[in-house]
């Protein structure tokens, strides 16, 4: 089964702000809700070939995945696939200026196998669930936290 789910919402800070907060893994256990942990596995800054090892809680399973940044355009873009993973997986971070504000967009992409295979049509919904819950974590943080 394919997935293919856009979630995006409008955050009141600059789209400079948000990016840079949003493409750092050491922000991501504070606004990517399922996430158990988070651990870099290149050193340096992030960019083209940086590793990321998540651990997360979906679906009532624990997952253990690896993804890849493939491409890192800040603050417009980030793109990245699993390397890792129960199924492969692309995730793209989108950040436009509008109208004053930001406008990020998560895209998550992929071919599921096993367990979640048959989950069917459940996972693209739940997939858009949990992007929707860390997008607004995303947006309560940085309108409120970080000012």
């Amino acid at each position: 089964m394919s997935v293919d789910v856009t979630v995006e919402t409008r955050i009141a800070r600059h789209r400079d702000e948000v990016a840079r907060f949003a493409m750092d893994p050491a922000n991501d256990t504070r606004w990517i809700l399922a996430l158990d942990s988070v651990r870099r596995l290149t050193d340096g800054d992030v960019d083209t070939g940086t590793r990321v090892e998540r651990v997360a809680s979906f679906l009532g399973k624990r997952i253990e995945y690896v993804n890849e940044v493939v491409e890192f355009a800040p603050p417009e873009r980030l793109v990245m696939r699993s390397v890792k993973a129960p199924f492969p997986m692309t995730v793209t971070y989108e950040f436009f200026e509008e109208g004053g504000t930001t406008v990020a967009r998560i895209r998550t992409t992929g071919e599921t196998g096993g367990f979640y295979a048959v989950a069917g049509p459940l996972l693209s919904q739940a997939v858009k669930r949990g992007v929707k819950r860390d997008l607004e974590a995303l947006k309560r943080i940085m309108e409120a936290e970080l000012r």
